[in-house]
């Protein structure tokens, strides 16, 4: 059997193995909140979704052996690893999940292409946009499949959007804002995590929950060509963690807030930040087209609110749409209509369609190409702050 990825035949015997005993060997590195986000999509999909091979969490890996061995038998993994080297070696592994910190995504996933591991990534893909582009090479010569983990592009009522704008019940878009709302460290006291910390994770608000909202503009509405942006640090000296009366510098942003030109000629706004107190996790879009208008908001995930011009002018108006229908996007596997599902089952859903493409040798999505067109808008919002004017954004 022949598989193809990305143009490239994989026909390693590894994989023809993978079709014929039906299920997949998974390596994780991390195994902290994505980690555990990830974990229990493995252990959920095959008992709602049966995709075509079925996920064996066969090790994970962590650099604290007795964290990551409680966390392991917390979750459900076969074996534990404190050297994500070894992992990926291993000749029991055929897919590598990376759930670590920004900065080593790019060794560990040229390295499990080199080692012919598929790929699984959480986001952003990389720090920065030439890591990004290096890692699409490597998947792409290695031939194996990869995905960037853009768990929200997986929400049914997210799916149902991209349907309705797909077939032209919004008509026209002139207009797409969006926004990530957070507030978990305005408190001054917060210490300073690696998340604010630019060498670990390559940016703060923007690229932590910007590139959810890139991305999901690119899925509904099609690629940014030029933007326009203001990036700010409201705290530039944090407590370092275990050591509070010594302080760090902080070297991220906290808010990034930029203005869009899409190649389409939609109009674009969208803001991203952990310094709005009171949201936890705010997240969401407005899009406004010829024929009609959708809002959404994560909070509110199983709900998809649309306006159509279509109706009589007495009865205009946003009318809420409860996506929890067997008809709606993969909802036919959950429970009876108003049952609501929640965050954790987005994750469940990426899981499924990597599973599905890996068998079916169909390249999964998003893919690494997404992963640096997210990078490329991301690069060139912290270009445009800097030069303080429009900047083009890179072609993947």
């Amino acid at each position: 059997m022949i598989i193809r990825f990305a143009g490239t035949d994989y026909g390693l015997r590894e994989a023809r193995d993978a079709m014929i005993k039906k299920h997949v060997n998974i390596g994780m590195i991390g195994y902290k909140f994505m980690g555990k986000a990830h974990s229990h999509a493995y252990k959920d999909v095959q008992m709602f979704f049966q995709p075509a091979l079925r996920p064996v969490m066969k090790v994970i890996c962590g650099r604290t052996r007795a964290a990551v061995t409680a966390a392991a038998k917390q979750y459900g993994w076969e074996s534990v690893e404190t050297d994500w080297r070894i992992l990926i070696q291993r000749p029991d592994i055929d897919i590598v999940d990376i759930s670590s910190p920004g900065h080593l995504h790019r060794d560990q996933a040229i390295a499990a292409a080199r080692a012919k591991k598929h790929v699984i990534c959480e986001k952003p893909l990389a720090n920065s946009l030439a890591e990004a582009r290096g890692m699409l090479r490597a998947v792409k010569r290695a031939g194996v499949a990869h995905m960037v983990m853009f768990n929200y592009r997986r929400i049914p009522a997210v799916m149902l959007a991209h349907e309705m704008i797909r077939d032209g019940e919004l008509g026209e878009i002139y207009h797409y804002r969006a926004f990530y709302l957070q507030d978990w460290i305005v408190d001054k006291r917060f210490p300073l995590v690696w998340r604010l910390e630019k060498k670990f994770a390559g940016s703060g608000a923007l690229g932590d929950i910007g590139s959810h909202i890139i991305d999901l503009a690119h899925f509904l509405v099609g690629e940014i060509d030029e933007v326009c942006s203001h990036l700010k640090t409201f705290v530039k000296q944090r407590p370092l963690p275990g050591r509070k009366n010594k302080l760090g510098r902080v070297t991220v942003d906290d808010a990034a807030a930029f203005l869009a030109r899409f190649r389409s000629g939609v109009v674009g706004s969208f803001e991203a930040t952990r310094f709005a107190t009171g949201r936890k996790n705010y997240h969401g879009f407005e899009i406004y087209g010829s024929k009609g208008a959708l809002i959404f908001n994560f909070e509110a995930m199983n709900e998809l609110h649309f306006y159509s011009c279509a109706e009589k002018k007495e009865r205009q108006g946003f009318r809420r749409i409860l996506v929890t229908e067997a008809s709606h996007p993969y909802f036919n596997a959950w429970w009876p209509p108003g049952h609501i599902i929640g965050y954790e089952h987005t994750f469940v859903h990426a899981i499924a369609e990597f599973l599905n493409c890996l068998a079916a040798g169909r390249p999964p999505s998003p893919g690494f190409e997404d992963g640096v067109r997210c990078q490329a808008v991301l690069e060139a919002v912290e270009q445009s702050a800097h030069a303080r004017r429009w900047v083009k954004v890179s072609r993947v």
